[in-house]
Parts: structure tokens; C-alpha cells; sequence
């Protein structure tokens, strides 16, 4: 009952039980229509809970987004010069939410392209973790032992600023041959594990993506698929019922879901991830640490939580990659282990992520953490924990 009141008081409305007995909601925050009433005038709120309709209708252009987004004349001069590298895609969903938030809202510095993208930093690099020089196949890359990268799509719903693959997404090319992927996998049996990524997997159609997932499946060595997606956050109407029923089919089946901000976890996408959780989907987290966009433990620790509460599992915190034009994105290591250090001990052990270091030049993730033990002798292992206190622990004799 009081689930119940919590929807009705955020204009969601209850809909009938699916067959496999799970309660849902239909996705309808009514604070959204007004948006949908002054930006998008011919459409109706059937239109704004169709998936496609986001993408058909995204901001992709100076002009859409200034009529939605407050440009000042600099920031205009900037998206002018910087379409050409990445190209600008929002959601009319995720542009909702930046409506009316100042130019250094964290939200909107993730999207909206900055002139500082044109500055090429030491280190950077348009592949700087080099999956190029591990591509076996046309879309298949292989750096670890027993699992693959499989790139389906160069598309995405929203591109990033930040994006590692930004030299692939949105360029509209050809980026994976899955007949030579497929090949590829059968032939070398250690690979267990298979990762779709892109640009983004849940952009494709249900058809499209069952196609892949029947494929990979049926190779008898692979033991579990995963979904890296960041859909839920910035599309969640993609995640229909009819999506997770066919998902549900090819399990083991793991999703990795890209958060940013705890102002993503709107009630769209909350319903988004529970649905997801009760078709038996584990979910996990992958979260880029972005310099003033949610570099302190206060966010972080918020944003972790909120994900908790609709079973998603905060999984990694990535350094920022060193693409081209990213040092504003980049915080030091130092400050990102002082972030952990704030959440180690601090909160839940299952709130706080993994601190990783994609290692340039293709030395795959490196687990970075601040030193716990800080000495020992020949009778005990002296540890340092999370209030700064020391303890010591004896050796087995």
C-alpha cells in the first residue's frame, strides 16, 4: 500500500500483473508532459513513452537544444566548432532534465559539448586503451583470458563527452562483422564470458538483439553474456516488459549500467531498473569519476545508495580515460583514493565500487586502493582502518 501512495503521488500509474506474476508500472510522470507539450507539440504522451520516438527525436543540432537548454553566445561558438568530432545526441527524456539547470550543473557538462575538448592534453590518445591493436575480429576484441569485447553498434542514445570509444560512436560505420565474431568465439573455447557493447546494445530492436544473444548462447563453451548499456539512465522507456521477458531467455545474463549522478535516478528509471531486477537480471554499476561532475564522496555515496535501493549493484568506478580533449574530465588518483577512503568503512560494503585504472596502452583494469596495512614483524600484520586507528593481527606460527 504505501508503494502504492509513493507511485500516485509521482503521477505513475499502477497497470495489471504480467503473466509471470510481477507488478509494474506504466512510466508516467505527469511533470514531464508540460515539457513534452512546449518542445515537442505534435507529439503525444503515447509518443514520449515509445523508445524509438526518443531516439527519432533526439537533440542532435545547436538549434533543438537551444530552445530547450540556455546557451550563453560563448557556449554557442562552442557547439559550432565541436559537432564535428563527437556529435551532440540527447534524448528529449535526459534534455528534460537538464531544462533549466545553469551552465555547470553536473548533468548538463556531460553532454553538452565544451570548447575544452579541443585541447590535446599529455598522454591522450584517440584509443588510449588500445582495442584496436586487440581486435581479432571486426568487432571483437580479445585482451583477457577467458572473455571478449563484442561491439554490435556504434550508436548510442546519448553520446558523452567523456566517451571512451568516441572515435567510433556516432561516425555511422560498419563496426562489427558478427558472422567473423561468432567464428571467432567457437574457435577459441577458453572464452566464457562475452560482453555486448557498442555504443549501446539496448539501441538495437528486440529482434536485432535477440538475433545476437541466440547466436552466442548456442556456442556451448560460453557460460554468461553481459550488457554494458547506460540506456536505463538516459531512455529508461526501452526497458519495456516485453525487453526483460526476452532477456530473461538467456540467462545467466548480467547488466552493467552506466550512472553518473544520483539526479539520473528519476522514478522513470528507478521503475526501469526494478523491472529488470525482478525479471532475475543482476545489475551492476559502472561509474566514470568526472572532475566537477561528482568527485566527492557526498555525491558518490548518494548516488551508490539511490542505486542499492533498485538492486543495482555499484560495480566499478572508472578513472577517466585519457581520450583526446578529457583533462577537464580527469581528476588526480590521489583525489580518487580519497574519495575511497571516504566510503571505505564509511557506508555499506556493497555501496562502495571497485576503484579501477583502465591502463593505457591496453593493460586492461587495475584495481587501485589505498594501503591497509601499513607494517609488520615476525608476530604480527599492523592494519590501519577506516577511522585511521591501527590494529594488529598475528601470524600464524
Amino acid at each position: 500500500m504505501r508503494r502504492t501512495i509513493e507511485l500516485a503521488v509521482l503521477g505513475i500509474l499502477p497497470v495489471h500483473k504480467h503473466h509471470n506474476g510481477m507488478n509494474h508500472s506504466v512510466i508516467v510522470d505527469f511533470s514531464r508532459f508540460s515539457f513534452l507539450k512546449e518542445f515537442f507539440p505534435r507529439a503525444s504522451r503515447k509518443d514520449w513513452k515509445n523508445w524509438q520516438w526518443q531516439i527519432a527525436n533526439s537533440i542532435v543540432d545547436l538549434e533543438k537544444l537551444e530552445e530547450i537548454v540556455k546557451l550563453n553566445s560563448h557556449e554557442k561558438t562552442e557547439l559550432q566548432q565541436l559537432n564535428v568530432l563527437l556529435p551532440l545526441r540527447i534524448t528529449p527524456y535526459y534534455a528534460n532534465l537538464l531544462a533549466g539547470l545553469s551552465s555547470d550543473h553536473p548533468l548538463r557538462k556531460t553532454v553538452i559539448p565544451s570548447e575544452k575538448e579541443l585541447t590535446l592534453s599529455f598522454g591522450e590518445a584517440a584509443d588510449p586503451l588500445h582495442e584496436e591493436a586487440d581486435k581479432k575480429v571486426p568487432g571483437l576484441v580479445h585482451r583477457y583470458p577467458d572473455r571478449v569485447l563484442v561491439l554490435l553498434t556504434d550508436f548510442c542514445a546519448a553520446n558523452c563527452r567523456y566517451c571512451t570509444r568516441s572515435r567510433l560512436v556516432g561516425q555511422q560505420h560498419k563496426v562489427c562483422d558478427f558472422d567473423k565474431v561468432v567464428n571467432y568465439i567457437k574457435e577459441h573455447k577458453e572464452v566464457r564470458d562475452v560482453l555486448l557493447s557498442g555504443g549501446d546494445p539496448l539501441t538495437l530492436t528486440d529482434a536485432r538483439l535477440e538475433f545476437y544473444l541466440q547466436k552466442i548462447r548456442a556456442i556451448e563453451h560460453v557460460e554468461m553474456i553481459r550488457i554494458g548499456t547506460k540506456v536505463p539512465a538516459v531512455m529508461p522507456q526501452r526497458i519495456t516488459p516485453q525487453l526483460a521477458q526476452m532477456l530473461r531467455r538467456y540467462q545467466p545474463l548480467y547488466m552493467s549500467i552506466h550512472f553518473t549522478h544520483p539526479v539520473e535516478l528519476t522514478p522513470e528509471v528507478q521503475t526501469a531498473c526494478n523491472l529488470l531486477a525482478d525479471t532475475g537480471i543482476p545489475l551492476g554499476s559502472q561509474t566514470v569519476l568526472l572532475k566537477n561532475v561528482n568527485d566527492s564522496a557526498e555525491t558518490l555515496k548518494k548516488l551508490f545508495h539511490e542505486l542499492l535501493k533498485v538492486r543495482v549493484k555499484p560495480y566499478y568506478l572508472y578513472q577517466c580515460d585519457p581520450i583526446f580533449g578529457s583533462a577537464h574530465f580527469r581528476t588526480s588518483v590521489c583525489d580518487g583514493l580519497k574519495i575511497m577512503e571516504k566510503l571505505r568503512g564509511h557506508t555499506s560494503g556493497y555501496a562502495v565500487p571497485t576503484y579501477v585504472i583502465d591502463a593505457p596502452g591496453g593493460g586492461g583494469k587495475i584495481p587501485v586502493q589505498s594501503n591497509y596495512v601499513i607494517d609488520e614483524n615476525a608476530d604480527q600484520v599492523f592494519l590501519k582502518n577506516y577511522e585511521g586507528n591501527i590494529y594488529a593481527y598475528p601470524k600464524q606460527k
